[in-house]
């Protein structure tokens, strides 16, 4: 008999998709992927560099478990001249990617029976994560009115004597929403008076088009004790493949997650920590740069959506996805479970576009695209798709 938490969670929906899509051009079908969150953009060269050396150098023997302190050192620059976030190093875990970093969160504030808040539309794996460790995720309904953001009043009424942490992710996957100052405050002030763990899942600040980013623990000491902020390098330098993250947190959580990682992974690789390295201390240029091109993807597909017949979306202010609002759609297309796993299947099999099912975020009449690829594949997926929803709407 297999572990029974094995029945409890679902495999990645956007890695799934993926791995159809390159099975369809293995197999010689030429597929539009709009689905995978992954930059079209290569790793900064000055970065790549910082890595070659390292190897040149054999610095491959094991290391500390919560990652080096040249790396450490440059995270906390990082966040206190970007985010207005004092750390020190000891504070400071770095691990195999965020997801790795999300884990040991989880490890090491909840216990089994705990709930988590999440709220919806989340990020696939968030769910998965807190049932994998025991703890209970509960989602937020939050409306289409407010961009699918959360509030402090809509967030009160969730709480309960099991609730131990927030789950909130800014700028927002799948909706590209950002939280302004007072936004937050409001929910933070909510956690602090009910003791509530906040983890601020951070990865696409750097990916916001408004220069209003606003990271949580910048809003008062108090705040920054219950906080832990998880950040990485996949979306802001390109290096998913290379698996890095981090968390900021107080020491004795920070010393809490470094106890458990050092069982689970010992520490993440070398080479990438110092590919991650380079990335903060040289290439700052090339993010900034790379930004500018989502924030010119941003604005062509909105305005192509702005023309499209039978659509709506959540205007994007960060990250590089579009959460699009197909519920007109929904009523005329027939479908047995679920409208967006089937819309998005039939989608892949006639027109050869994949998209993501807002199934997977929690909410059913939406889709997601992402637009971190070229203006050329992201425009012709849309073509196709205003197509196929004529289709659908002329039957």
């Amino acid at each position: 008999m297999l572990s029974n938490r094995l029945n409890v969670i679902s495999p990645s929906c956007t890695i799934g998709i993926s791995s159809k899509v390159k099975n369809m051009r293995e197999s010689g079908i030429d597929v539009i992927n709009l689905s995978i969150g992954e930059p079209d953009f290569n790793v900064p060269k000055k970065a790549i560099e910082c890595g070659i050396k390292s190897l040149n150098e054999n610095c491959t023997k094991y290391d500390l478990v919560p990652g080096l302190t040249i790396l450490r050192e440059e995270i906390c620059k990082k966040l206190s001249e970007e985010n207005n976030c004092n750390y020190s190093p000891d504070e400071i875990v770095v691990s195999s990617g965020a997801k790795n970093a999300i884990t040991n969160t989880l490890l090491a504030v909840t216990d089994p029976g705990d709930e988590v808040l999440i709220p919806k539309p989340y990020w696939v794996s968030y769910s998965e994560m807190t049932k994998l460790v025991n703890a209970i995720p509960i989602a937020i309904e939050t409306s289409k009115e407010n961009d699918f953001k959360l509030t402090a009043d809509l967030l009160r009424k969730y709480i309960t004597n099991k609730t131990k942490l927030l789950l909130l992710n800014n700028p927002s996957n799948p909706t590209g929403s950002v939280y302004t100052k007072e936004e937050l405050i409001e929910i933070v002030n909510v956690c602090l008076e009910k003791n509530i763990y906040i983890l601020a899942d951070e990865i696409y600040e750097r990916i916001c088009y408004n220069n209003e980013f606003v990271s949580i623990a910048s809003l008062g000491d108090d705040v920054k004790d219950i906080t832990i902020t998880v950040n990485g390098f996949a979306k802001s330098a390109a290096m998913t493949g290379l698996r890095l993250g981090y968390t900021a947190s107080n020491k004795k959580i920070a010393k809490g997650m470094s106890a458990i990682q050092g069982h689970l992974v010992s520490h993440p690789s070398l080479t990438a920590q110092y590919i991650g390295y380079g990335a903060l201390k040289y290439c700052k240029k090339d993010i900034d740069n790379m930004v500018d091109t989502y924030k010119n993807r941003r604005n062509l597909i909105t305005s192509k959506l702005d023309k499209m017949k039978y659509v709506n979306y959540i205007y994007p202010n960060g990250a590089f996805y579009v959460f699009i609002d197909l519920s007109q759609v929904a009523k005329k297309y027939k479908y047995n479970e679920s409208f967006s796993i089937e819309f998005c299947d039939e989608f892949l099999s006639k027109y050869k576009v994949a998209i993501v099912p807002g199934k997977a975020f929690g909410i059913d009449e939406y889709v997601r695209i992402s637009y971190a690829c070229s203006e050329e594949e992201f425009m012709d997926g849309l073509n196709r798709l205003e197509l196929f929803i004529l289709e659908i709407m002329n039957k």
